[in-house]
């Protein structure tokens, strides 16, 4: 039991510890290690269906991120210091409809699952598609990039407990960061759009004042 509260402190100061770093201290590198362990948390988080329709990006080559500089007005602190900068990708509606490709490799090939379960499994999630999101490209899209926010939040929290600091960001001009990556070769049609952005490192100084929230009772509910 001990062992258990001491853990469960560690959490909790993880999340004190947090905050939106607005500009890292550009002489303290995260190791390979260290970020491996934190794409990994975002590797393992779950999604909907299980189909992790997430890609993340780590855009390490000071003149791309440069170019990302003008369309990310969020980003403009985080992008010239920041240790590893990530742009996270959701897959678009083609790949997310019950016949894709993609849809089929993650049911057989990651799941493995037996041929009368992927029918089973296909038929629910056909019936979601069209009753939950109306067969929509856009609502299934935006159903893609919620889940991607799913690995954010264990990616950060991860970083967190282990001493470094992240900024989540989605002040950017989505069309032209889409040209921009589509540009390098990033994205290759339609396959993935922007759902968001997250930079890693160390931060240069301390908030200058402590995290501040509403208290529990004001934003939950027991019935």
């Amino acid at each position: 039991m001990i062992g258990t509260e001491i853990q469960k402190q560690d959490i909790l100061k993880a999340y004190q510890f947090r905050h939106a770093c607005k500009a890292f201290d550009t002489n303290k590198k995260i190791s390979d290690e260290d970020f491996h362990f934190i794409l990994e948390t975002g590797r393992l988080s779950p999604s909907s269906f299980g189909f992790e329709p997430w890609k993340f990006v780590v855009i390490q080559h000071a003149a791309l991120r440069e170019k990302l500089k003008p369309v990310s007005g969020g980003a403009t602190g985080q992008l010239p210091t920041a240790s590893h900068f990530v742009v996270i990708l959701a897959r678009r509606e083609d790949d997310l409809r019950p016949d894709s490709a993609y849809v089929n490799k993650m049911w057989k090939d990651i799941h493995h699952m037996p041929e009368e379960v992927v029918q089973d499994w296909n038929e629910f999630y056909t019936s979601f598609v069209e009753t939950e999101l109306e067969d929509h490209d856009r609502l299934i899209f935006e159903w893609s990039i919620r889940q991607t926010y799913i690995a954010l939040g264990n990616m950060m929290t991860a970083a967190a407990q282990i001493g470094i600091d992240s900024s989540p960001i989605e002040g950017f001009d989505k069309k032209q960061l889409t040209a921009i990556l589509q540009n390098e070769g990033i994205i290759n049609g339609d396959d993935f759009g922007v759902a968001c952005m997250v930079a890693f490192g160390y931060r240069q100084k301390d908030p200058k004042r402590p995290q501040t929230r509403q208290p529990l009772n004001a934003i939950v509910e027991w019935r």
